[in-house]
């Protein structure tokens, strides 16, 4: 499982999405999609495209088995409903839900492995410089 805005799907987020496929053998990508809200508090602007339109977008990619919309507070009963076994954390996703997830999962008793993936061509392919252009 993956999480993201996904405001405009770019070469970075399919590497994200090959990186966190090649995690498992047989792997089932599923892709959590920012509530509007959400991205607008994280980011401190609201995305060009509706949550809706994002998860359609992100669902109908060919690396991607399920698209789901993320709840609007808090991550546990979506992860619990998900029931992912490995978390893929893309290289500059911070905050408080990466800083906690880890607690918050083996409070909630879920054993759930987490991996950071790393970067591809960052100067280049991020959301936030390609939107400029």
């Amino acid at each position: 499982m993956v999480f993201g805005t996904f405001d405009m799907i770019h070469e970075g987020h399919v590497d994200l999405f090959k990186q966190a496929r090649a995690l498992a053998p047989d792997s089932h990508l599923i892709v959590s999609v920012a509530r509007d809200k959400v991205a607008e508090r994280i980011k401190g602007m609201k995305p060009r495209n509706s949550e809706e339109a994002r998860r359609v977008a992100v669902a109908r990619h060919a690396l991607v088995d399920g698209a789901v919309l993320g709840d609007s507070a808090g991550y546990i009963r979506h992860i619990r409903a998900n029931k992912p076994n490995i978390i893929a954390l893309g290289y500059d996703q911070e905050g408080e839900f990466v800083e906690n997830l880890e607690k918050d999962l083996r409070d909630a008793r879920m054993s759930i492995r987490i991996v950071r993936l790393s970067a591809f061509k960052p100067g280049l392919y991020k959301t936030s410089k390609l939107s400029r252009s």
